[in-house]
């Protein structure tokens, strides 16, 4: 998130049914009305206390039925929709749970830990990118887990944001690749094809998607296939003349799409946000965003410190105008096109101002902005003590 999202300035260049009445009943006079009353009343006292007595039953059968039966568990066999389950190093049952819960291939965490508990085959299962049925019992899953044959190897899960390190960690987790070899790959621009844009740096041109892995595919191999798919989908969206009628360079559009990737939660954010650097830019104001500045700092925060905010480095749009001299991390289709299709408004801020919902608020006025600012530190306030 952008630190001029979060802390207002005083410097404008410098700061980022039915309607009707109830019908009565006719009220009953005389002498019997007394007596009458009173049964009434013992009747709806037993009929209560009957309705007691019977929800009290229905009540202790549930629970029963629900401490017999265990936690909620498919039964199977399932729709015959897939998903693909990623199992990291180091990932305990209850990870690999709520993983297999997330993905809706089990109907609980608590089916997959307690099938786990009774089966020694739990602590066999490999780190590594898993096609797994949907909606199928839980010990089901655990030993399509349990054995290594059902390890996809050609399944390479990598996620648009990833900076270099972390996608050749991705490698190294999901399909066991050297991490040295992977290193000296991403360094031979020659031999993974880095495009000419990338100036011999795989930052940002590392495209992100599912790659195929097979045994006997290289880690340059691995890398190569990215950079073909970046300059495939560069080409689709016709990267090079979009950006020069916005006056940019291919570079400079990668690097635009990464800062996008890096602030957008929602999808309609993308386009807006890549309207607020193309403002900002026009404006001649610095971008002052905290994912550059973070990646400055080789860490990965919303927010950034008045420390690392000084930081020197290129990458700090907080003390250098203009955009960074590259990506910061490999965007995805979807924040280039937002790069090359910015949306149409006067905004030169944003902040989002509800972090789990991912709500974001633009302005055009410092002014404005600042009540923004103002309704994230009460959330932030009501939210996270």
């Amino acid at each position: 998130m952008s630190q001029f999202g979060l802390i207002p300035s005083t410097d404008q260049q410098t700061a980022p049914s039915d309607d009707r009445p109830p019908r009565r009943r006719p009220r009953r006079t005389g002498r019997h009305s007394g007596r009458l009353a009173v049964v009434i009343s013992l009747v709806v006292v037993a009929g209560l206390a009957i309705g007691a007595v019977v929800a009290g039953q229905s009540l202790l059968t549930r629970a029963s039925d629900a401490l017999l039966s265990g936690p909620a568990d498919y039964p199977g066999p399932g729709p015959g929709t897939t998903a693909v389950v990623i199992v990291e190093t180091g990932d305990s049952a209850t990870d690999i749970g709520v993983t297999l819960a997330d993905n809706d291939v089990v109907a609980s965490v608590e089916a997959f830990t307690e099938a786990a508990s009774r089966d020694a085959a739990a602590t066999g299962i490999q780190p590594g990118t898993y096609e797994m049925p949907q909606q199928i019992p839980a010990e089901q899953a655990l030993a399509l887990l349990a054995d290594p044959a059902n390890r996809v190897l050609d399944a390479v899960l990598v996620r648009e944001g990833l900076r270099v390190a972390d996608t050749l960690a991705a490698y190294e987790a999901q399909a066991g690749m050297d991490r040295a070899a992977l290193e000296a790959a991403v360094a031979d621009a020659a031999a993974i094809g880095l495009p000419p844009e990338a100036d011999g740096a795989a930052e940002g041109f590392l495209f992100p998607a599912t790659y195929e892995v097979q045994p006997s595919t290289t880690e340059v191999d691995a890398l190569a296939a990215m950079t073909a798919k970046y300059s495939e989908v560069a080409a689709e969206l016709g990267l090079a003349d979009g950006g020069a009628a916005l006056g940019l360079t291919p570079r400079e559009i990668v690097t635009v799409a990464s800062i996008i990737q890096a602030e957008a939660r929602l999808p309609e954010d993308f386009p807006r946000i890549a309207r607020v650097i193309y403002n900002r830019l026009q404006a001649d104001q610095p971008l002052q965003m905290d994912s550059t500045v973070a990646y400055a700092n080789g860490v990965s925060t919303v927010f950034t410190t008045d420390e690392q905010r000084e930081v020197d480095s290129p990458y700090n749009t907080y003390v250098n105008p203009g955009l960074p001299p590259g990506p910061i991390n490999s965007p995805g289709k979807q924040a280039l096109q937002a790069a090359l299709n910015p949306a149409d408004g006067p905004w030169l801020y944003f902040v989002t101002v509800n972090l789990d919902t991912g709500e974001t608020r633009y302005s055009q006025t410092l002014e404005e902005h600042n009540r923004n600012v103002a309704e994230l530190q009460r959330w932030i306030a009501e939210n996270q003590s």
